[in-house]
């Protein structure tokens, strides 16, 4: 970003690095899950052990509304930078542990009992996190590139998953499967001390955002940011939920779901599947800040509704091609599934940002963001391999996809153009 600022460049790095050290903890959990079912359960049945990982994968997930609701408030009061730097801290050192837990041989039932608490914790974490990152952005962005900048926090998010990805493939080529086993599977969540101390020495350098620094100035921080939040801002609150649906259901179901769908009950090998998913993760890569530049452009709206458009008309006819059998289909059909996903989450960050006033930001945002991923984002793999199974169905996560993306695309056309338009001309009545 050449024209940029330094500052709005530290912004973007800052948040950025510390962003994808936190969801490249988050990734390899579910890249792995199959392999983490065989250690922290009992060996038997493999569709229970599955699920069970999944299970304490969603729970994760259910603490984040949690983090939120105590991260957002304290971002508000406090300030953006000194709570993003607190959430990486505990996100990394929480994904440290689970490389260190013994197994279910080992200690038996305490085994998945720690895992799930150290799970929550990475959950708490994130619940401060994602909304903290896209304020942090927005308030340094220029109107006329907020779209780019903010979209940084979904890029970078995309950069963890992939490095996710990359670490988990080549640990499988390079190890023989029982080493993966034993305690190849425990290497990336090691790697999560160095990477989560680059991103907390970034983030402890860097400045406040101007317009924070700004109602500190004025002495017009609020005092009571989330009451204020949900008296006066709970229409953006609930558009934001709305906004979130696909958002959540299409990032899981492509980047978390699709890689262990493809093992089981597709049958293809954990080779396959993690090259799968890497092609699927660089697809999202390229395309994501291209198409948040011509938000910026065209608006949000238009990309919103593509998006979800899209994933209505094309989610049954890529699924189609992922169960036939052909491995290239399967890699064309995710990469496709990637690229619609690319096509929302370009926009739909910084829409819901846009919704809300300097003084609540951080607590509305970090609300409906929140609460949407606690429904329909961590539960996603768990209900598609619960639902894929009981069913016998496997075109199941095709009409979830759709379902989704209905319910998503009705909020999106209810809500104003927010692209272009100053952050200091959204107000709320909110008071001192």
């Amino acid at each position: 970003m050449p024209a940029e600022s330094t500052a709005v460049r530290r912004a973007v790095t800052g948040a950025s690095i510390g962003n994808a050290v936190e969801w490249f903890d988050f990734a390899i959990y579910g890249f792995l899950a199959t392999i983490i079912a065989t250690n922290f359960f009992p060996r038997g049945e493999e569709t229970a052990a599955l699920l069970s990982v999944f299970a304490i994968f969603a729970a994760a997930f259910f603490v984040r509304p949690l983090g939120g609701l105590v991260f957002g408030p304290l971002g508000d009061r406090i300030g953006r930078q000194k709570v993003l730097a607190v959430v990486i801290l505990l996100m990394s050192g929480a994904t440290l542990v689970i490389g260190l837990l013994p197994t279910y041989e080992s200690i038996g039932i305490a085994a998945p009992i720690l895992l799930l608490v150290c799970r929550c914790l990475q959950g708490f974490s994130a619940g401060g996190e994602y909304g903290g990152g896209a304020v942090y952005l927005a308030e340094f962005a220029p109107d006329r590139r907020r779209g780019v900048i903010v979209t940084f926090m979904v890029w970078s998010g995309l950069l963890g998953f992939l490095l996710g990805s990359v670490t988990v493939t080549l640990l499988q080529a390079l190890l023989p499967a029982d080493a993966m086993e034993s305690y190849g599977w425990r290497i990336p969540f090691l790697l999560a001390a160095p990477l989560g101390l680059i991103g907390l020495y970034i983030r402890l350098r860097l400045d406040d955002t101007p317009e924070f620094t700004e109602l500190r100035r004025e002495d017009n921080v609020a005092r009571r940011p989330l009451r204020d939040a949900i008296t006066t801002s709970w229409p953006s609150i609930l558009q934001v939920f709305g906004l979130f649906l696909i958002f959540n259901v299409g990032y899981y179901v492509v980047f978390t779901f699709v890689p262990n769908y493809l093992i089981k009950p597709l049958g293809f090998g954990r080779t396959e599947s993690f090259t799968s998913i890497t092609l699927a993760s660089l697809t999202a890569l390229i395309l994501t800040l291209p198409f948040a530049a011509l938000s910026d452009r065209v608006g949000r709206r238009p990309m919103l509704i593509a998006g979800t458009a899209l994933f209505v008309v094309f989610a049954y006819p890529l699924f189609l091609m992922i169960t036939s059998g052909s491995l290239p289909a399967v890699l064309t059909a995710h990469c496709l599934l990637a690229a619609i996903e690319a096509v929302y989450i370009s926009a739909a960050v910084t829409a819901g940002v846009e919704l809300f006033a300097t003084r609540v930001r951080y607590s509305g945002f970090s609300i409906g963001y929140n609460i949407a991923v606690a429904g329909f984002g961590g539960t996603t793999p768990y209900v598609l391999t619960w639902l894929t199974a009981r069913t016998g169905n496997v075109m199941v996560p095709a009409f979830y996809l759709m379902a989704a993306a209905a319910v998503s695309l009705a909020a999106v056309l209810v809500m104003k153009e927010t692209a272009g338009r100053s952050l200091s001309a959204v107000t709320a009545d909110v008071p001192r």
